[in-house]
């Protein structure tokens, strides 16, 4: 095509024996926003990882303005116009220099034009942030005084005073307002205009609809499609991402479900929380499914009283709950095993038996002393039970795999006579080994009328393990299903913002 500007052709990647690309191909046009999808592990940011020179590709070839190209370093691929806009803007910045010398400064390091004078540098970084309609920011600002969305602008003046090709938005309007994402947009059709070509990857398949062209899908290190967005749907693309549906890991459990244990009401967090109403009865597992920054985490916290509720109610027992602190929460009978465990749910340099008992001490106190036979006892329990492989108590828990470890954290609860469990990303980092013994003691837990909240954004195991399903997408509960009710499918639709599409008229969500 004689206006392509990228082919990204048959590349392969391997880390080890684990093939991450596999003959991957990827096509940008100039002045194009190209969408890239996929599911978490699809191969799309390691593709993206070797356009932009982080990695070396093992096989294919990279193309970029008819020359053939191979990117040994980002600093490399910078000089070749491509450049990356991520969402975590403040890895790339240099908080305490100003606007300018941010804008400026892969000037500095290429080692290119050092004796500029600040009036040169104020004046260039000011005809940059005109062209992107971005007058407003001040060039003698420091970065660190700038909002995410200010950031993002400054990143991609940077790349246009270098006369960027390409540019890569990785899941850029994430941390942003509904308001700071338009205007995002508004820069990226100016960028459109001027012949860069930009890479949009994003979760958001309302977003994708709204600003790009075409859109390119990964499934296991594989293209598996690539489309102009005006002529296919948000369910096709949401089938090209999973291809043939998962079976239900787990098969469906014969068990009791009672009496509602948990009512929550119009919880808000001032901040990412909005409205959110739900409840779980005596032995049911509700999972609540979203992406990346849906929300769940912050509701998983607010429930444990780690961010407490600025509106709304928590009822246990038919009893308001006032949940301030995790202290509060756990005398209530709520207990939260967390998304990041090294940092939030355990004492990585401490010892199984330490971390087991933690949660409990009375139980294993006598008098003003620990006893120790009695917190051997229960960690040893807790080991034979969860088949934790290791056969010391006393073994730090750094010396443990991230399955091991993530078993200690859900153990040590289960010396308490709790009602509810809260399970934020329980699987993340481990093996599917692990996975099936997490899976089976949840099980458990529910199966003692128990009540368990399941967060997570892997659609297959919330599939697998929930009795009622919840979505969030941007802070809210926006769809719930039951177990025979929910798909793959219809999940990923609404967490991505979408909605089902009636036979009648095709439409595409647009996020106003």
């Amino acid at each position: 095509m004689a206006d392509t500007l990228l082919a990204m052709e048959k590349i392969q990647k391997q880390f080890g024996k684990v093939s991450a690309l596999n003959e991957a191909c990827f096509h940008l046009k100039k002045g194009e926003i190209h969408a890239l999808l996929g599911a978490n592990g699809a191969g799309k940011s390691t593709l993206m990882k070797i356009l932009s020179g982080v990695y070396e590709h093992d096989g294919g070839h990279i193309v970029l303005d008819g020359k053939e190209l191979r990117f040994k370093s980002p600093k490399a691929a910078k000089e070749q116009g491509i450049f990356c806009v991520y969402q975590e803007v403040d890895t790339a910045i240099v908080p305490e220099l100003s606007v300018a010398e941010n804008i400026m400064l892969d000037t500095f390091a290429s080692g290119r034009n050092l004796f500029i004078s600040k009036k040169q540098l104020n004046k260039r970084a000011k005809e940059v942030l005109l062209e992107l309609q971005s007058a407003h920011i001040s060039v003698k600002k420091q970065a660190l005084e700038l909002t995410l969305a200010e950031k993002q602008i400054m990143l991609i003046a940077r790349a246009l005073v270098h006369s960027a090709k390409i540019i890569i938005f990785d899941e850029p309007t994430a941390p942003l307002s509904v308001h700071e994402a338009e205007r995002l947009f508004s820069v990226m059709k100016k960028l459109k205009d001027q012949g860069v070509g930009c890479i949009f990857i994003s979760h958001r398949l309302p977003e994708v609809f709204e600003i790009c062209d075409r859109v390119t899908v990964m499934r296991e290190g594989k293209t598996v499609s690539a489309q102009d967005t005006a002529s296919t749907t948000q369910d096709r693309i949401v089938e090209d991402m999973l291809g043939a549906a998962f079976t239900n890991e787990l098969g469906q459990h014969d068990k009791k479900i009672g009496e509602i244990l948990l009512k929550v009401s119009s919880i808000t967090d001032g901040n990412k929380l909005h409205d959110v109403s739900f409840s779980v009865r005596e032995g049911e597992i509700v999972g609540i499914v979203g992406l990346v920054g849906a929300g769940k985490t912050e509701l998983a916290k607010t429930l444990f009283g780690i961010t407490p509720a600025k509106q709304g109610q928590i009822e246990l027992h038919e009893k308001i709950a006032k949940v301030r602190h995790p202290g509060d929460a756990i005398k209530e009978g709520l207990v939260l095993v967390p998304e990041e465990r090294r940092k939030e749910g355990l004492f990585i340099y401490e010892s199984l038996r330490i971390n087991a008992t933690f949660p409990n001490l009375r139980k294993f106190t006598k008098g003003l002393f620990m006893h120790k036979p009695s917190e051997t006892a229960f960690a040893d329990k807790i080991i034979k039970s969860l088949q934790i492989k290791t056969n010391n108590t006393e073994t730090p828990l750094v010396h443990l795999s991230g399955g091991n470890q993530q078993k200690v954290a859900i153990g040590k609860w289960t010396s308490l006579d709790s009602s509810v469990y809260l399970f934020d990303e329980p699987t993340k980092g481990v093996d599917i080994g692990a996975k099936v013994d997490i899976f089976k003691l949840i099980r458990q837990i529910s199966e003692k009328g128990k009540g368990v909240i399941y967060f997570s954004s892997e659609i297959h195991e919330i599939l697998g393990i929930s009795d009622r399903i919840l979505v969030m997408y941007d802070g809210k509960i926006v769809k719930e299903f039951s177990r025979s009710e929910a798909t793959q499918e219809k999940i990923l639709l609404y967490a991505s913002g979408g909605k089902e599409e009636h036979h009648e008229r095709e439409k595409y969500p647009v996020s106003v």
